[in-house]
């Protein structure tokens, strides 16, 4: 039996706008692994914060995020600083990457913090960087690289550390049709070859076909949920496994 990856419980999170704003309100979600999930809604409706939540960018104002049995209520911000470091990859739309540094340097990165040697950390970046198709573009820095390329190289840097969990904000947000269904081709690769998780923020609907489930938000709440174009390749969702 697939066991789960992450949940939630009762999670809430708001802002004061004048009025109280729940962005994410009272979620309950369980992933398991090697599951992708593509969580969509209108803007607004709380996607990118719940992401923030799961991801331990951010703390809930009541409910809690359970990761590989370890509670984030129960760790201080070093925990949850090693959680982000050792258990949780991260892409963004706007890829996030150091500019005066190279594809190469980008994806050692994480691994500074991870104690481990230089040849290591080198031999690790290559392979990722081949993995997504950059093994020629080792020592080209961001603006020498297009769009797409860049989130490559942001892909291979989430994976740097082996994390239980990719979370992607939007990440084809920032690019052409053609490049987005890379992108997406990527993703499912990984997912369906390395049994990496993934969950996504998104937009695209032609997200949908590498999904296993697909989660529709609005106003904090999960609405519905159903399967994605991969929706067998698990077979059913354990108990449980649907938002309550």
């Amino acid at each position: 039996m697939v066991e789960p990856i992450v949940r939630t419980v009762s999670l809430r999170k708001s802002f004061f706008l004048g009025q109280t704003i729940y962005a994410v309100d009272d979620v309950n979600v369980v992933v398991d692994g090697g599951e992708f999930v593509v969580i969509m809604g209108p803007s607004g409706s709380g996607k990118s914060t719940l992401l923030s939540l799961l991801g331990g960018l951010d703390r809930p104002q009541s409910g809690d995020v359970i990761l590989g049995g370890e509670r984030y209520s129960k760790l201080s911000e070093n925990g949850l600083a090693r959680i982000r470091r050792n258990k949780v990859g991260f892409v963004f739309q706007f890829f996030n990457l150091i500019p005066h540094l190279t594809a190469l340097e980008n994806v050692m990165l994480p691994m500074r913090f991870g104690g481990m040697s230089r040849q290591d950390m080198d031999s690790r970046a290559r392979e990722l960087l081949g993995i997504v198709g950059l093994g020629a573009r080792l020592r080209h820095k961001p603006l020498e690289l297009s769009g797409g390329e860049q989130q490559r190289v942001a892909i291979a840097r989430a994976l740097a550390n082996n994390p239980d969990i990719v979370l992607a904000d939007e990440p084809t947000g920032n690019l052409d049709s053609k490049t987005s269904s890379e992108i997406g081709e990527i993703f499912h690769s990984l997912n369906r070859e390395k049994g990496q998780t993934f969950i996504v923020v998104s937009h695209d609907p032609s997200l949908i076909q590498w999904a296993h489930r697909v989660m529709h938000m609005l106003d904090g709440r999960i609405e519905e949920t159903r399967g994605g174009g991969m929706e067998n390749a698990l077979g059913a969702p354990a108990d449980g496994a649907s938002p309550l």
